[in-house]
């Protein structure tokens, strides 16, 4: 059977083009964009089609609606909200330094919400970490396990704004961590973390899996300047 694409929303197209234009930096922050008629007849669509993407923007820190002047671009690092964070993940606009600012993030939350997963629900995890021993030398293989023991650890956690953050991710980690498992040295030293750490559920040690996460999160930021590093030295 046929698979027919759907057409792309006109409120969607002008989404999409307006944050094109501002990562572009054709509307740096702190300028205005044209005025709703100008900008509708720009992007070829109906005032009210134009309001509602704006409305979008300005919910997730793009713009700034001011009623009666112009709507001015936010500095999006700084005003953002976490739909930010997927949307640059989602048009690969992201800074070099982006990646260890992010596993810095995770050095912050990974070592509390494991210890709360330890705490609140250990049972739903020991499945999961029990078969990280089957896991194939594949650096794909390691990717999709480690995001998928990071989104399990975040709900057994009890909290779900975790797995919100964690989620707004999702599309760029598998990416980066096939990369970061492409070396062997680093797909060796997480096998010894999901052992360590799978003891730690099975003895339901909540402060032994918090030390436990809190060193490899720290060491995984080493593992992957390395990574980095090789990177810079290719032709």
């Amino acid at each position: 059977m046929h698979e027919w694409n759907a057409p792309q929303k006109p409120a969607d197209y002008a989404e999409e083009s307006l944050i094109t234009a501002i990562l572009n930096g054709d509307y740096p922050p702190g300028t205005a964009l044209p005025g709703e008629r100008d900008l509708a007849a720009q992007l070829g669509l109906t005032r009210p089609t134009l309001r509602e993407t704006l409305q979008r923007l300005a919910r997730d820190g793009w713009i700034t609606i001011r009623q009666g002047k112009p709507t001015l671009v936010n500095d999006f690092w700084r005003e953002g909200g976490l739909n930010v964070l997927s949307t640059l993940v989602r048009y690969r606009h992201v800074p070099d330094d982006f990646v260890p600012c992010l596993l810095e993030v995770r050095l912050a939350m990974a070592p509390a919400y494991t210890a709360a997963a330890v705490r609140h629900d250990p049972q739903s995890m020991l499945t999961h970490l029990q078969s990280a021993a089957a896991l194939e030398e594949d650096a794909g293989a390691f990717a999709r396990y480690d995001w998928q023991l990071h989104h399990l650890l975040t709900i057994a956690s009890g909290n779900p704004i975790y797995t919100l953050i964690l989620n707004g991710f999702a599309s760029f980690y598998e990416i980066m961590a096939c990369q970061y498992f492409a070396r062997a040295e680093a797909r060796s030293f997480s096998r010894q973390f999901y052992a360590d750490l799978c003891a730690a559920f099975v003895n339901t040690d909540a402060a032994s899996a918090e030390a436990i996460t809190r060193h490899v999160m720290e060491e995984s930021i080493v593992h992957w300047q390395a990574v980095a590093n090789l990177k810079s030295q290719e032709p």
